[in-house]
């Protein structure tokens, strides 16, 4: 019994102190804040710093340009990072125009596929679907 307290101290140990550092680091980056950086609110917002107010603790985020909004510097949560273009990219896009050259297209649909025009369509081809398949049925149990 005296084993199972010890582990269950040290687990919590392990799992406060692993927290604590989350909240350590989480602090010091929105301390940090500076202008032009990429965050992304607690509500999902994402949005470019314009001005971080050290006396107010506020943040002005601009999510669109001219629409600057005002957000306490607790509800920032995290930098987003800009993508990096891979030259794996690049190679996908003249894969692409190749194909587009040659005249085909990337569809899997074929040409000569019975595409209904409206939803009407949709309802009668079920019908004759059920139809069809209760007349397989019928015919393999004869």
């Amino acid at each position: 019994m005296l084993i199972l307290v010890a582990i269950l101290l040290v687990v919590m140990f392990f799992m406060s102190s692993r927290t604590r550092k989350q909240q350590r680091e989480a602090a010091e980056f929105r301390n940090n804040l500076v202008v032009g950086t990429k965050v992304m609110t607690a509500s999902g917002m994402i949005g470019t710093v314009i001005d971080v107010d050290d006396s107010t603790d506020q943040v002005t985020i601009e999510s669109f340009p001219g629409s600057p909004t005002t957000w306490l510097r607790a509800a920032i949560s995290k930098k987003i990072d800009e993508p990096v273009a891979d030259d794996a990219d690049f190679g996908d896009a003249a894969d692409e125009s190749d194909v587009t050259a040659q005249g085909e297209t990337a569809s899997t649909i074929s040409p000569d596929a019975n595409v209904p025009d409206d939803i009407s369509d949709l309802d009668s081809a079920q019908r004759e679907y059920q139809e069809q398949k209760r007349r397989d049925s019928d015919a393999d149990g004869k």
